[in-house]
């Protein structure tokens, strides 16, 4: 079942995004133990404005498993979305990065898709195209004409699965050391 996560979630959720921090090749991923870098989210995610909170995050459930995670938020947030990761590095004494994003991703007046992520032993059924269609309603109940998200250049995959649904490359843009193409669905509002 597709639903808008809860707090029960939050460890299943942090497993998710750890393989997305390792996926996008984040520092911190060399630097702690896994094990911590989930205490760290967990911690981080019990505020609601954290770009990983489960008020952000929809989630595919199979017989009481997260399958998979996707997390997002107007474009508007953007500027607090990381402010609970910075109080979490304070606590904790991460000097570097304190910050887990410098770089801006989102594009003026969209609905942001910041991650989406299918636990590896659900990949290739589907999920993660629910989850997408998840997302695309919840923008447009709440009024976004616009989605953007940020695709990896280095996963053609992900690409024409975005295609396929109707996203275009509106931007390139630099994030965390890589290249992204954003992209961008205009959504139908009724």
């Amino acid at each position: 079942m597709i639903r808008q996560a809860v707090p029960a979630d939050r460890k299943q959720m942090a497993e998710l995004v750890y393989v997305i921090f390792c996926d996008m090749e984040l520092p911190l991923v060399s630097r702690y133990t896994k094990n911590e870098l989930l205490e760290f989210v967990v911690e981080a995610m019990e505020d609601e404005t954290y770009r990983y909170s489960e008020t952000r995050a929809i989630v595919k459930e199979v017989a009481g498993k997260i399958a998979g995670v996707a997390f997002g938020y107007p474009a508007a947030d953007e500027q607090a979305i990381d402010n609970a990761w910075k109080t979490i590095a304070q606590k904790h004494h991460i000097a570097e990065p304190s910050a887990l994003f410098t770089d801006p991703e989102t594009l003026p007046n969209e609905w942001y898709l910041d991650s989406i992520c299918v636990a590896a032993d659900y990949r290739g059924q589907g999920i993660g195209k629910e989850l997408l269609a998840s997302v695309e309603t919840t923008a447009q109940q709440s009024c976004y004409e616009y989605i953007g998200l940020c695709c990896d250049q280095k996963n053609p995959k992900a690409k024409k699965l975005y295609e396929r649904f109707g996203y275009r490359v509106v931007t390139i843009q630099q994030l965390s050391g890589h290249t992204y193409d954003h992209m961008q669905k205009k959504l139908s509002l009724s």
